[in-house]
């Protein structure tokens, strides 16, 4: 079941109803039931996955907690953090290294192939994996304690407005919630069906929008150049991001109606200065899931400069390949890794001339020029996110240098876009100095819902409803 669909619309109200109606006692039990439906909309053989996920860390977390001997502790949590790796692999990863691997053989000259898995990829499964990881992790380091009730942890783990696609919760916010006498609150219940209503005209009035411009570019990327390469480069970047921070909106809306609050995801990440800044705005919850349990893990800032520099770019690496089983995205990673390493040389360099790095970071324009350095960063390295392979990227890297300002699309489709992009960006300026929901609801009766009744405008007639699915429900 996928949000923009007409089931979710017609799921969601009789979930709410029947939380709100049920005995406080039975809402976890509830809450589980309908987010196991939920996922198995989808595919009900694969919620095996996250019900073997959820056994094996509850009991392996009981036991890494009660066992003493440090060596035996370090080996319970490596066995629950290869239990989930061993499926996230099986399913996501096993193919791609069977590829390499058979190439490697060919290059030798050995006809002898290893056979593909050809396993349908589960959706979601890069998320609850690290979800349930966080959680055995967190276990050992002794910040939390193992939670006693495996229907609550099952919940943890599968809790379903964001269980497809994150945020990635962490158990020491998430799961003290779900065991809280929730009331009818009426005013949460408008801010979070507020947040729906944004992150519904997000996904599908402007990332479906800019969708088809992108599709028909990435997909025939020799068929353009110039101009028209760059501006599906550009509607792409803010295609991902609607449709993911869509997704996020949506997820964070729908728990919030339920009284369950779950972490930002994004705060304006195309107004970041730095690449170091950008992702701390950017799919918050994984960026400090992999600083928490990869970058700190692997020794952090408490290491040599050579060996921090490798750890970044590790960090960087894996996070890529998170993403998917494709070389493309491991270089999507590097690149970022790479222009991280080279902003902290040239941080390190500006400090020992302080009144420079002052102006720098004062100056209006200044400020502004590295925001679109930054954007133009991060759009270039989108093309490897977005493409069907190396060679296809590389084609569009090429066609970019082609001189060609003739348009090869629609006008009224470019002037839609562009308008979109444009109010979305606005919105994202507004956002740096209020909630700009909360700013919203404040305001006299008539504006707010000239407001609301704009946005359900657009979304009945700029709306793509016809169920696609959101980008990253394929990681």
């Amino acid at each position: 079941m996928i949000f923009n669909s007409l089931e979710f619309i017609l799921f969601f109200p009789i979930v709410v109803v029947l939380y709100f109606s049920v005995p406080h006692k039975l809402r976890l039990y509830l809450l589980l039931t309908v987010s196991y439906i939920f996922y198995m909309w989808w595919n009900p053989l694969y919620i095996v996955l996250i019900i073997i996920s959820t056994i094996s860390d509850y009991f392996i977390s009981r036991n890494i907690y009660t066992t003493k001997p440090k060596l035996q502790r370090k080996m319970l949590l490596v066995f629950s953090v290869f239990i989930n790796i061993l499926i996230l692999f099986s399913f996501k990863y096993a193919d791609f290294f069977v590829q390499n691997i058979n190439w490697g053989l060919n290059i030798l000259g050995t006809h002898q192939k290893i056979p593909y898995l050809n396993l349908i990829l589960p959706v979601g499964i890069s998320f609850y994996t690290f979800q349930t990881m966080s959680y055995t992790i967190d276990v050992y380091r002794k910040r939390i304690k193992p939670e006693n009730n495996i229907f609550k942890l099952a919940l943890y783990v599968s809790f379903f407005p964001q269980l497809v696609a994150g945020p990635i919760e962490r158990a020491e916010r998430l799961l003290p919630q779900l065991s809280k006498k929730q009331i009818l609150d009426f005013d949460r219940i408008s801010y979070g069906l507020k947040l729906m209503l944004w992150g519904f005209f997000l996904k599908v009035v402007v990332a479906d929008n800019l969708m088809g411009v992108v599709n028909i570019v990435f997909d025939n990327p020799n068929s353009y150049k110039g101009i028209n390469i760059i501006i599906a480069v550009v509607f792409f970047t803010f295609q991902l991001y609607c449709d993911f921070a869509g997704y996020s909106n949506i997820a964070i809306g729908a728990a919030n109606i339920l009284g369950i609050k779950i972490m930002r995801n994004f705060k304006q990440p195309y107004l970041a200065i730095s690449i170091n800044n950008f992702w701390r705005r950017w799919h918050i919850s994984l960026s400090s899931w992999f600083k928490d349990y990869i970058y700190i893990s692997l020794g952090g800032n408490k290491v040599s400069l050579i060996k921090w520099a490798a750890i970044i770019l590790i960090t960087f690496v894996i996070s890529g390949f998170w993403h998917g089983a494709k070389w493309t995205f491991i270089i999507w990673g590097a690149i970022h890794g790479c222009v991280y390493l080279f902003e902290k040389l040239i941080k390190n360099r500006l400090q020992k001339i302080p009144k420079l790095l002052s102006f720098l970071q004062k100056n209006k324009a200044i400020i502004f020029l590295r925001i679109i350095i930054t954007f133009s960063i991060v759009a270039f390295a989108l093309i490897f996110f977005r493409a069907q392979n190396f060679d296809y990227a590389i084609a569009i890297i090429k066609n970019i240098a082609k001189f060609d300002i003739n348009l090869s699309f629609d006008h009224k489709t470019m002037l839609i876009c562009t308008l979109l992009i444009l109010f979305v960006m606005l919105v994202q300026l507004i956002e740096t100095k209020i909630d700009i929901v909360e700013y919203i609801s404040n305001k006299h009766l008539l504006i707010r819902y000239s407001v609301y009744y704009i946005l359900l405008f657009l979304l009945i007639g700029l709306g793509n409803w016809q169920n696609t699915e959101f980008i990253y429900f394929q990681f």
